[in-house]
């Protein structure tokens, strides 16, 4: 299981998120302690790399931006966006 570790940014900006936002986010986070592998590659020219992400929310209208460190087991949440 990997450890969720936020930025002292992104905890603003799940404040900001929305009551039906912060529920996906919950259920995202989930999703994260177990395999934050599945995200997309944030550069899709570089398919293995640690920085990733997924969206979230009803129609996908979140985003969170995170980078896997495995040697460690940390998730380090680096952006939290909500478009909705």
């Amino acid at each position: 299981m990997y450890r969720i570790v936020p930025d002292d940014e992104v905890l603003d900006q799940v404040a900001d998120l929305p009551a039906e936002g912060l529920a996906a986010f919950r259920e995202l986070l989930k999703v994260l302690e177990l395999v934050p592998w599945r995200g997309h590659p944030q550069h899709v020219a570089k398919p293995d790399s640690e920085v990733r992400w997924m969206p979230f929310g009803p129609g996908d209208v979140g985003q969170v931006v995170y980078l896997v460190l495995d040697d460690v087991a940390e998730v380090h949440l680096l952006l939290v966006q909500w478009i909705g």
